[in-house]
């Protein structure tokens, strides 16, 4: 197989940023794919619909340029989200559903990742909101991990499980959810086994690497996200739920865009930017075990069925062509390391 043709894909999880560095990278996804769920921790985090509609309209402004350069970044829809905080009130909640622009509400546990700090403190606060997103149907969308200090980082998915999720969709049985950027094979077979409205988007660097590459040759900090690549058993996991034709697992790259030296630093930011060739780095990993005809499914269809969305209409072709993600990028003012920079790829999207 020299080509591969697909249905246009989506991204279901992606942090776009904001000014200069929205600018940078919105290009990049606009390419790859038709739509993306954007995330909204920015600083302040996007907490309103207000809020969320100028975000939409900032996003649209920095992609004219693309837009107007390449033809394949023309029609790009930014899917907004709402961030969840422990004052958020239904009313929002119906304004959000109402808005016909912002399609789920995000959950960061307070301290969890990047921007989370005015995450969600206690599940009892946020409940007249889960209540009528269950209501109205709106999904809701979780950085699914604990933040105990005495929790292991590798371990703190599987706690979630346990200790967060299992008791939330039993208090809250119809909640549509995303389990976002699963690590886990706990997780994976969860979300494969459990009944009612649920699914879960995973990353390619999640697909493609487990924790030793971390730690190869030296710390790469380019590796580093949140949450953090696993054992090989996980990874493993993984990629047999992503290919496994699942309707209940799809696409999410989480690229996180982050300068050069805040990545290169004595306490360096989580996150891997996977934007520009995640479709190349996909490709990847369903061809390591052989299932690329299982791609499209996963990329194409899968997500817009949960969000209950029309499936895409154009498409996008892969072809088999070897090349080497570059070192880096430009990055406003500043340079950005594309996830597995230097390394050669098999697949290139084509113009």
């Amino acid at each position: 197989m020299d080509t591969l043709t697909l249905i246009r894909p989506d991204d279901w999880h992606l942090h776009l940023r904001d000014d200069d560095a929205l600018r940078a990278v919105v290009g990049a996804s606009a390419r790859q794919f038709a739509r993306a769920i954007v995330m909204p921790n920015l600083k302040p985090p996007v907490t309103t619909v207000a809020q969320a509609q100028a975000y939409r309209a900032r996003i649209l402004d920095a992609l004219a340029p693309a837009a107007a350069a390449d033809t394949l970044c023309a029609g790009f829809e930014p899917l907004m989200t709402l961030y969840l905080t422990d004052r958020t009130a239904p009313d929002e909640i119906k304004r959000a559903r109402d808005s016909g622009f912002v399609h789920a509400v995000k959950l960061y546990p307070a301290g969890a990742t990047t921007n989370s700090d005015a995450g969600v403190t206690s599940m009892a606060a946020v409940r007249p909101a889960l209540e009528a997103m269950q209501a109205s149907g709106l999904p809701l969308l979780i950085h699914g991990e604990v933040t105990d200090a005495h929790i292991d980082v590798f371990d703190r998915e599987a706690v979630f499980i346990d200790t967060v999720l299992e008791p939330l969709r039993r208090d809250f049985p119809e909640l549509r959810i995303v389990f976002e950027h699963i690590t886990t094979k706990e997780a994976a077979h969860y979300v494969a086994q459990t009944s009612g409205p649920i699914a879960a988007t995973i990353t390619a660097h999640h697909l493609l690497y487990e924790r030793n590459a971390l730690f190869k040759g030296g710390m790469r900090p380019h590796w580093y996200c949140l949450p953090i690549l696993k054992r090989e058993t996980h990874r493993r996991a993984l990629l047999e739920a992503a290919t496994s034709d699942s309707p209940r697992f799809f696409l999410g790259t989480d690229s996180a865009p982050h300068a050069k030296h805040l990545k290169e630093h004595a306490c360096g930011c989580a996150g891997c930017y996977t934007a520009p060739h995640a479709m190349e780095l996909y490709a990847a990993a369903f061809e390591s075990v052989g299932r690329l005809d299982r791609l499209e499914g996963f990329a194409s269809l899968h997500g817009p069925d949960f969000y209950r969305l029309p499936r895409n209409t154009s498409r996008i072709t892969l072809r088999r062509q070897t090349w080497t993600v570059p070192e880096s990028l430009p990055f406003g003012t500043e340079h950005i390391v594309p996830l597995a920079s230097g390394e050669a790829l098999a697949w290139r999207l084509s113009s």
